[in-house]
């Protein structure tokens, strides 16, 4: 999961209000119960501790929230009297789940958020050009159009009988090689900035392959082409968003793979410290596992991908935290020796989520049933340079 949607809850000190809120029932009762469960997160925040001005701004944010459309749940995250972030849930959370801490409650959001974090370029492409979305966090929005010079030439011909009919069905397949080149350097050249994770082909079967064979070759590993797009108007999306649905969880499942083959490979390759006689590792090489070698990574900004595996205990293990990401440590003094007077502590999921959103990381939730890391925490490093 990428977490650029997590940049905002930098932008800001603590402490913070984190609140996880069920909204999935859709019936007669909905409104009333929905006024009733805000009415409590609100409550537990004042119990907790928040401050009235941070309390009134997600009082406000939740009673203009409209029920009908909801999706199964959100998850608000306010400081400083203002709401900072509204998350949509694909799972339903707890019907009150609020937090008053020194960092924002993140670590939830992996096993909550679901597809709705799925972050998908989408091109619909056909031999004038193709029509771009991006897909992200439940939301569509418009992301362009690429408009190709076309071949003005006769419809569909029967067999060339002469040099010239030849020569005009060449120009026509020629012009349509460039639509497909063009499409491809576009894709290529927004792809780095786009903040996807998988780019969907879709639309005329014969120019989307051809657009995927000029694609540089990185991005075709992130690319699948899928039945049932057009730019037509009118064009049914119920069987195409079936297909996006199918085509990003076989991709999550890949990405995932890889991952944990990348991690348990670096776990057999230590830092230079090595290993304790006991076998805990006490620097991170290609990959880290448990909190005091995660930690470690995170403040030397090696972080690559951060694996938090379901039910593990070192996710609400306490590390010591600073106002910059970087400032985290599991003790104390490891956050005083960086300038800070008055460290907090804070659960190490939500500090190296923290980490890694700052890092440009991304994150991997990994399930209870799969060997994951030690203790529930690990990382795929970078290599400093």
């Amino acid at each position: 999961m990428q977490l650029a949607f997590l940049a905002p809850l930098l932008e800001r000190p603590g402490p913070w209000a984190s609140v996880y809120l069920d909204t999935s029932r859709a019936t007669e009762d909905a409104a009333q119960r929905r006024a009733l469960i805000d009415r409590a997160a609100v409550r537990r925040l004042a119990g907790l501790g928040a401050d009235e001005a941070t309390r009134t701004a997600v009082r406000e944010h939740l009673a203009a929230q409209a029920v009908s459309g909801s999706p199964q749940g959100r998850a608000v995250f306010a400081a400083g009297g203002e709401v900072a972030l509204d998350v949509p849930l694909a799972a339903s959370p707890p019907d009150v789940d609020a937090t008053w801490a020194p960092l924002p409650h993140t670590a939830p959001l992996l096993g909550l958020l679901g597809d709705t974090a799925a972050a998908c370029l989408i091109a619909t492409v056909d031999r004038t050009g193709a029509d771009l979305e991006l897909r992200d966090l439940g939301r569509t929005a418009p992301a362009g159009t690429v408009d190709a010079p076309q071949w003005q030439g006769r419809g569909h011909r029967a067999p060339p009988a002469d040099r010239y009919e030849w020569h005009y069905r060449h120009r026509r397949e020629d012009a349509w090689e460039r639509t497909a080149g063009i499409i491809a350097d576009h894709l290529a050249r927004i792809w780095p900035d786009s903040g996807a994770q998988l780019l969907v082909l879709t639309g005329d079967p014969r120019e989307r392959r051809a657009v995927h064979q000029r694609l540089p070759q990185q991005l075709r590993s992130d690319t699948v082409g899928i039945d049932g797009g057009g730019r037509a108007a009118g064009t049914s999306r119920e069987a195409f968003d079936r297909r996006l649905a199918e085509a990003w969880s076989a991709h999550r499942g890949r990405r995932l793979d890889s991952a944990l083959d990348a991690f348990r490979t670096g776990v057999g390759r230590p830092g230079e410290h090595g290993e304790t006689a006991e076998g805990v590792q006490t620097a991170p090489g290609a990959a880290a596992q448990g909190v005091p070698a995660v930690v470690d990574a995170a403040r030397q900004h090696r972080l690559a991908t951060l694996l938090v595996q379901e039910g593990g205990h070192d996710q609400d293990r306490q590390v010591w935290v600073g106002p910059a990401p970087e400032q985290v440590g599991v003790q104390r003094n490891d956050v005083r020796s960086m300038g800070v007077a008055g460290p907090d502590r804070a659960p190490a999921a939500d500090a190296l989520l923290r980490c890694a959103v700052a890092a440009g990381a991304d994150a991997l939730a990994v399930p209870a049933d799969v060997p994951g890391p030690a203790g529930g925490l690990g990382a795929v490093l970078r290599w400093q340079e």
